[in-house]
């Protein structure tokens, strides 16, 4: 049985991004290094057809000349096409590509191998040992250039040890027949361990490059998130800092009012009749602050936690025009709503918490006409609106009204302390209720909130 717990799918993500990260880097290495070992290989190719040409069979070298030239000129194709539209690229496009084009690499290093044919004991002896010399330094060269692509490097590396190895074996039948002499099996035996040498090295080289590769992603990985959290530390500190700024700003006038009211009371009481109903709004006013603060800040320390039920929103909204009306009525405003029997899954709580903020706000930016809230569909989804004649507020203005303590600029009232929003913001995501809102200064604005799930009450 196995009882090894399986990784979270965040840490699986993590881990094939990275994988694709560092397979698509080891491919660019690939491609760039496998570039300039075709200028070489065909230094290589004018090298052994000068050696050669004088010496070994003419049909024969041509042969090969042509061939080998020719997967060269191909493998220059399959870089350049790599280059102009998969440099980049990772995952199963890439390595679809690869899978195709991996053979070519194969196919050159048998067509290098079968050069032996052309010259192993059929030429003089420096020769031989020339173009020994230019095939053991292709096979070397390989860890180098082919070993971040593991199954190209095995492949040219295996292609060129089988042809070596068969034209070996030919050749020393051909010369001393059976049993093959001690000199050849010896010679046999060298060529299968260099084999098996180069084969680890490509190997080791490749996991090295793999590895750092991987610090590499883990490194930039662990940059990107402290500067992300440094970003957020001090995003921090600058909410904080404004936060202790305008609630500083937004107590010291009523507090100063108390304060002044208070001593004009205490000098001449005759006046207490038209004091105390500016004590009373001083008061009230220090009280909203304090409440608006208190909600705030429980909504940032403590996480929201829905009580989502069915909730009738015919009700709901009526419910919230006879708590408003007494308000609106004051400020000689109309308050109307439009509502139809319609059935939504939410927290009724939070629920009034968010579209009453939104209610109150626009009672209190409004001077004249009404305020409307209505149960409409929007793009197919149901939504709770919030409609006013109020002050409107500038579309430069209308991406920060979420924010704490920001007030539209020479809007609004005295009453108003720029925290209602962000509260409904906070409600909003907690909700999963997206809000939106529409606005023109001095036209009015519409509020309104999304309600996932809801349908008529007949349904």
């Amino acid at each position: 049985m196995n009882l090894t717990a399986p990784n979270p799918p965040g840490q699986d993500l993590c881990r094939a991004a990275r994988d694709d990260w560092v397979e698509m880097q080891m491919m660019q290495t690939f491609m760039r290094y496998a570039q300039p070992a075709l200028h070489t290989a065909l230094l290589m190719v004018a090298i052994m057809w000068a050696i050669l040409h004088e010496q070994a069979n003419s049909t024969g070298l041509w042969v090969w000349t042509v061939a080998v030239t020719t997967i060269v000129l191909v493998r220059y194709r399959v870089i350049s096409l790599y280059q102009r539209t998969l440099s980049g690229v990772s995952g199963a496009r890439l390595q679809a590509f690869m899978a195709r084009c991996h053979g070519l690499w194969t196919l050159s290093a048998m067509v290098w191998g079968a050069s032996m044919f052309l010259f192993f004991l059929k030429v003089a002896v420096y020769d031989q040992f020339l173009c020994l010399l230019i095939l053991i330094g292709i096979n070397s060269f390989a860890v180098g250039t082919l070993s971040s692509y593991l199954r190209g490097f095995y492949g040219f590396v295996d292609g060129l040890g089988v042809m070596v190895l068969l034209s070996l074996g030919y050749q020393m039948m051909i010369e001393d027949g059976l049993p093959v002499s001690f000199n050849a099996a010896a010679m046999l035996m060298l060529v299968l361990l260099y084999w098996g040498a180069i084969r680890m090295s490509g190997r080791r080289v490749h996991e090295m490059q793999r590895a750092n590769l991987g610090l590499q992603f883990d490194n930039a990985a662990l940059i990107a998130s402290l500067t992300e959290k440094s970003r957020a530390a001090l995003e921090a500190v600058e909410v904080k800092n404004r936060f202790i700024a305008s609630a500083a700003h937004d107590l010291r006038q009523p507090v100063l009012a108390l304060d002044l009211y208070a001593g004009w009371l205490a000098a001449e009481p005759e006046y207490v009749s038209q004091i105390a109903p500016k004590i009373v709004q001083s008061s009230k006013a220090v009280h909203e602050l304090f409440n608006s603060l208190f909600d705030l800040a429980g909504l940032q320390t403590d996480p929201l936690k829905a009580n989502l039920q069915e909730l009738d929103l015919a009700g709901f909204i009526q419910d919230l025009q006879v708590q408003y009306a007494p308000f609106a009525q004051e400020q000689g405003l109309r308050l109307r709503t439009r509502a139809g029997q319609t059935l939504v899954w939410s927290d009724p709580v939070l629920l009034r918490r968010l579209v009453g903020n939104l209610l109150s706000n626009a009672l209190k930016n409004t001077f004249q006409g009404g305020v409307l809230m209505a149960l409409r569909r929007r793009r197919g989804a149901w939504c709770i609106e919030v409609w006013d004649t109020g002050i409107g507020i500038a579309e430069e203005h209308q991406q920060a009204i979420f924010q704490e303590f920001y007030r539209v600029p020479r809007g609004g009232t005295e009453q108003g302390f720029g925290l209602g929003l962000a509260i409904v913001s906070r409600i909003s995501q907690a909700l999963g209720h997206p809000v939106g809102m529409a606005s023109k200064a001095g036209r009015g604005s519409v509020f309104w909130v999304e309600l996932s799930g809801a349908k008529p009450a007949a349904a």
